[in-house]
């Protein structure tokens, strides 16, 4: 059933992509990563940052989706939760640099303030240089919840943890980019 959902799931995809605005993020030989991104204005409360950025409505931010379908794909292989959980950080990690790239060389580099996030997987996200925000709206959370679900059960991914935000000011993600370093 699963692989069935999966099948049905990679054929809805390309329409998700282009109805959602999104556009992936390559390296330098023009692979796609694991990033699909798209620019959003802020709707929530205000945020800061441990850096000082603050985040307010209707700031300009970098919204980031991790490419689902590929990386269930990817994590098929590994057949205990550890294994994936490494291997999606390993993931995310290399690919960090690619994003770092996508806002250096973007139209509107100054004005985009963070990079913003949804997600239930929360470990590891905070050696990466995220930081973990509490969605506020209970409706929000709770549609959130049912889609996370939805994917963690496609995925084989025992998870009940609440979705958060996960932000990361542009400036934290540029510095990080220039050292290399993201542990």
């Amino acid at each position: 059933m699963k692989n069935y959902l999966l099948a049905i799931w990679n054929t809805l995809d390309p329409v998700y992509y282009i109805f959602t605005r999104l556009h992936h993020v390559t390296d330098h030989n023009q692979n796609k990563t694991l990033f699909r991104v798209r620019l959003t204005k802020y709707k929530g409360s205000p945020v800061i940052l441990k850096d000082g950025t603050t985040i307010r409505k209707n700031d300009l931010l970098l919204k980031i989706h991790l490419h689902n379908v590929r990386m269930i794909r990817e994590l098929n292989g590994n057949k205990s939760e550890l294994q994936r959980a490494l291997a999606l950080y390993h993931m995310v990690r290399n690919d960090l640099h690619c994003l770092s790239d996508y806002i250096e060389k973007h139209p509107r580099q100054h004005e985009i303030k963070a990079l913003i996030g949804i997600t239930t997987l929360n470990k590891g996200t905070r050696r990466l240089g995220f930081e973990i925000v509490s969605i506020q709206s209970r409706c929000y959370r709770l549609f959130k919840q049912f889609t996370c679900r939805f994917i963690n059960f496609i995925a084989e991914r025992p998870c009940d943890a609440s979705p958060s935000y996960l932000f990361m000011s542009a400036n934290r993600l540029l510095s990080h980019s220039e050292r290399k370093i993201y542990d």
